[in-house]
């Protein structure tokens, strides 16, 4: 029986998937909906979220941007209604299919916003790590480096943090912003309670940036000290004795 029903639903995305292939997206589209609704009533989550995935797919690939939007956004419903906590899955899925969203659609934002809540269920109040993670490499690669940037700082990733804020300097900063730019991510990376990826940002930053180059102090630039020391006191917790000092 199982066999059969497996079968059916294999029908059915093959026929979807070739109405998509043969350029009918007006009908492949009200299809998927049709769909959408008929599997979430009951409750085939699994093969719901394969069907979305992989037609949101097919349609952004053809450029059907609204199409595949859409589907991308009733597939993060699913996951919602899913309970579905399976982000190591779903984040490189979520921001594939991200990537190939036009920014010129606001659909896009709405998507990963939504995205963004429900990775918010594992735990992490402004969002799981991982997904922000790969939203901000995503960004990067399209060099919307401030996003990129924002995204980076919920995330676990210090040293592609690290490396994005060395090629936004270079590339967009005056050469006396050069110890600005890490030191307002790890004071935000410390005000999240992140001293891990902080100290690995910072030390990554300092170590590759072009005109630094340094591992330890003395650096020429004071505030590079000063965040140095502050990571050294919050590591051993002695900060109150850093602040008397400066």
């Amino acid at each position: 029986m199982a066999t059969h029903a497996v079968r059916g639903v294999s029908r059915v995305i093959e026929k979807l998937e070739n109405s998509i292939k043969d350029g009918n997206y007006y009908e492949a589209h009200q299809m998927y909906r049709t769909i959408y609704f008929r599997y979430l009533a009951q409750k085939k989550y699994e093969e719901l979220l394969d069907m979305l995935f992989k037609g949101a797919l097919l349609f952004l690939d053809r450029d059907q941007q609204i199409s595949g939007a859409d589907l991308a956004i009733l597939l993060v419903e699913v996951l919602v209604k899913s309970d579905s906590a399976n982000y190591t899955e779903w984040t490189p899925k979520l921001c594939k299919i991200f990537a190939k969203i036009s920014t010129a659609y606001p659909e896009r934002d709405t998507f990963i916003a939504n995205a963004i809540r429900w990775s918010a269920k594992g735990g992490a109040m402004q969002g799981h790590p991982f997904l922000h993670q790969g939203i901000a490499q995503v960004y990067w690669n399209e060099k919307n480096y401030i996003n990129a940037r924002h995204h980076y700082i919920y995330s676990k990733d210090g040293l592609g943090c690290a490396k994005l804020l060395i090629e936004f300097q270079v590339m967009q900063g005056f050469s006396y912003e050069e110890d600005l730019f890490i030191t307002q991510v790890v004071l935000q990376y410390l005000c999240l309670q992140n001293k891990v990826t902080a100290s690995q940002t910072f030390n990554n930053y300092t170590k590759e940036h072009p005109r630094i180059r340094k591992t330890r102090p003395p650096y020429l630039l004071p505030l590079l000290n000063f965040i140095w020391f502050l990571l050294q006191a919050v590591e051993r917790q002695v900060y109150i004795q850093v602040c008397v000092y400066y």
